[in-house]
């Protein structure tokens, strides 16, 4: 059971790698942290709980996501109103 899992924990680490290629204090930073997390919890065996650390891993990606949207749309705002409105 845990075998099948194992791809979709390798997908969500390169997904989480790809993310963290614009991380706001830098890939290196995301990398190492996203590595130490991961061996964290290499030797769980329990299914329900690697579905679990899945899980969060998904919200995580998630959260990346609408932290990324949000700083380009601060910046296109920024780009095409001043702050005296």
């Amino acid at each position: 059971m845990a075998n099948s899992l194992r791809g979709e924990v390798v997908k969500l680490y390169k997904t989480l790698l790809y993310l963290g290629r614009e991380y706001p204090k830098g890939a290196d930073y995301f990398r190492s942290r996203l590595k130490a997390a991961f061996l964290k919890n290499k030797d769980e065996k329990d299914p329900e709980k690697i579905k679990q650390l899945i899980a969060r891993g998904e919200f995580v990606v998630k959260e990346l996501e609408a932290l990324y949207f949000l700083r380009k749309y601060r910046a296109m705002k920024q780009r095409y109103y001043s702050d005296d409105q």
